[in-house]
């Protein structure tokens, strides 16, 4: 006769989202930058490689917070722009 101990369900996940910058590096590649999440810098060498890496990255850094009871940041209602500024 086989038991089987039933698990308990996980949690929902949650889906967030976080704003990236994708700096283009001059020996080639790019150097992604995670704002809400403080130190979460990550590279790749293709705009592809980054996104995956910055997937990544955030999904580990996510899980530290978790882990230490910190609140999880979300960028969703995050407005965004460009502002130009003269300078000398």
């Amino acid at each position: 006769m086989v038991t089987r101990r039933s698990k308990a369900a996980a949690p929902p996940k949650r889906e967030s989202s976080y704003r990236i910058l994708l700096r283009p590096e001059p020996e080639g590649g790019y150097t992604v930058i995670v704002p809400s999440l403080p130190g979460c810098v990550t590279y790749g060498e293709t705009l592809t490689e980054a996104r995956s890496m910055a997937s990544d990255a955030i999904a580990v850094y996510l899980k530290s917070l978790k882990k230490h009871g910190e609140p999880i940041p979300d960028d969703s209602e995050v407005l965004e722009g460009t502002l130009r500024v003269r300078h000398a």
